[in-house]
């Protein structure tokens, strides 16, 4: 069963960054933002929140289309593989990115995010979290989601209705 990053609990990310590092010292062994395939930014400055920027793992990514060397190819369960010798560092992909998730490394080659999960369990506040998909990219639903969605909620209990309040002196 393919799995997909996903960014499950925004509010909690402090900005320490250990996702980041953990990815690039898992895949390019070095300890630099630069080499990581996530993306954590601020919106101007320290006091405001934090987004975290991952690939959203697209069904039909136009990442993979863009490419003139055939470097990107389409994952089962959404998302891209970078045959980085194919690479040529055109950039296109970075441009057809929806969400800016893609750079280039030192070596002018594609970063995209692998869904690996490395970056979960480094993530100290559940910011992350990896989420099983069917190999057409659809959500997988688990029996216990399945029953949740069928349960039938009670009907909302009217209120009684009151009196009508009229004023002093006005007859109905």
């Amino acid at each position: 069963m393919a799995k997909r990053l996903k960014v499950a609990n925004q509010a909690r990310c402090i900005g320490c960054y250990s996702c980041m590092l953990a990815c690039a010292r898992t895949w390019y062994d070095t300890i630099s933002l630069k080499n990581s395939c996530i993306d954590i930014q601020t919106s101007g400055g320290i006091e405001s929140a934090y987004v975290s920027i991952v690939c959203h793992a697209c069904i039909d990514p136009p990442c993979a289309k863009v490419c003139p060397q055939g470097a990107l190819t389409k994952r089962k369960g959404g998302g891209v593989v970078v045959h980085k010798e194919l690479c040529n560092g055109c950039g296109n992909c970075m441009d057809a990115c929806l969400v800016g998730a893609i750079h280039l490394d030192s070596g002018k080659k594609a970063v995209i995010c692998r869904h690996c999960g490395v970056c979960t369990k480094f993530c100290p506040h559940d910011v992350l979290e990896m989420v099983e998909v069917e190999e057409s990219g659809e959500p997988k639903i688990t029996d216990t989601e399945a029953k949740e969605s069928q349960e039938v909620l009670p009907e909302p209990q009217q209120e009684t209705a009151s009196p009508e309040k009229t004023e002093p002196g006005v007859e109905k």
